[in-house]
């Protein structure tokens, strides 16, 4: 079979899927997923192919945040493929920031690529690849910076819980620091107590879309409270990287798994027909693309959760293969990933299929990286 005539098997079934999905539940719908998206060597040819086209495809600087995402997943691709070449490419990133952080060691988006230099570092065992990242946080440790002094708290947006966690929790791990341990759970607990919303089980964004005790705050059109996407599947993608990495015998490990799985079956009754997740998550009416960006790190996320058993797979697996399938309907030919809302501050209407950022790209290889181990 050729490989044109399997891409137009695909998305012939997956325009179908489309049409049929709001007449029959999620289980329901299961067995109309098209299962060659779930075999193993499409996915590691889709994680192989939008790599490529995104490496190609260079944007911001590579310390940026935005990369730190992309990253993350470009790794993830290399764990899922043992392809070289896409290990030169985060060898070739490492040697070209000479492995060192951006400026604001303060700053969650600033140290995010430290992910990846400490996950390299597990796998070349050089000292020279994580020392500037041991020096940020040493220095962030030490000295209250100027985000702690402006905002109250260091991490004082939610998507800063997908940028700054894993950094401390790997590093304490790698280097024998478990005052690294306590001082994100310190931190981490300061942003859920200022922005978790104990009825919705999702964060807003920051403090600036809090409701006052008079229900006066920022609305969605339809009268609804602010609730992100993509910074709620920052959250997840973080707290995959937090609970993979810490003990179950830690102290707050429990912490980290409630939340998990109470933000798991928040957002699967948020998921929207067609597999995604909407910009906004409570008016999804009113952005009528799904977000591949935010939907990606849910599909993550969830994949993660029943592969460890953390999750029940009746339950979720039906929604994992929803948006696994939705998500390759926004991988173009050429291998990118689109329907990627734009950076700000919160959710934004002008995006399209045509609309992509490199955290999109991230996001799609660490889902990819997931739905692979599903059994």
């Amino acid at each position: 079979m050729s490989r044109s005539f399997t891409l137009r098997r695909l998305l012939t079934g997956g325009l179908l899927l489309t049409l049929g999905l709001h007449q029959v539940s999620y289980a329901q719908s299961t067995a109309t997923v098209d299962k060659a998206l779930f075999k193993p060597k499409f996915i590691k040819q889709q994680l192989l192919k939008t790599t490529k086209w995104q490496l190609a495809h260079p944007k911001h600087a590579l310390t940026d945040w935005t990369n730190a995402a992309f990253y993350s997943g470009v790794f993830a691709a290399y764990q899922t493929t043992k392809t070289k070449w896409v290990l030169d490419s985060l060898l070739a990133m490492g040697n070209r920031t000479q492995w060192q952080p951006d400026k604001r060691y303060d700053h969650a988006d600033d140290i995010a690529i430290c992910q990846t230099y400490l996950n390299l570092y597990r796998l070349k065992k050089d000292r020279q690849m994580i020392a500037p990242t041991l020096t940020a946080l040493d220095k962030l440790y030490t000295t209250p910076g100027p985000e702690v002094q402006r905002h109250g708290i260091t991490w004082w947006w939610c998507d800063a819980l997908f940028m700054g966690p894993p950094v401390l929790v790997k590093a304490a791990l790698i280097d024998n620091q478990p005052r690294y341990l306590a001082f994100n759970d310190t931190l981490y607990k300061q942003t859920y107590r200022r922005l978790y919303n104990q009825q919705q089980h999702l964060f807003t964004r920051d403090a600036s879309y809090l409701w006052n005790e008079a229900g006066e705050g920022k609305k969605e059109s339809n009268g609804q409270p602010i609730f992100w996407s993509r910074g709620n599947g920052w959250v997840m993608g973080g707290l995959v990287q937090v609970l993979q990495e810490l003990p179950q015998n830690h102290p707050t490990w429990s912490f980290y798994q409630n939340l998990f799985k109470e933000m798991s079956a928040r957002l699967i009754a948020l998921q929207q027909p067609d597999g995604l997740w909407r910009a906004s998550l409570l008016d999804p009416g009113a952005y009528p693309g799904g977000e591949a960006s935010g939907s990606g790190f849910d599909c993550y996320a969830l994949a993660w959760g029943i592969n460890q058993g953390l999750l029940d797979k009746a339950t979720y697996l039906p929604h994992v293969q929803q948006a696994w399938a939705a998500l390759n309907r926004c991988v173009s030919a050429e291998g990118r990933v689109g329907w990627v809302q734009p950076i700000g501050a919160d959710p934004r209407r002008d995006f399209s299929a045509e609309s992509w950022e490199v955290y999109g790209t991230g996001a799609f290889l660490l889902a990819g990286s997931e739905v692979i181990k599903l059994k």
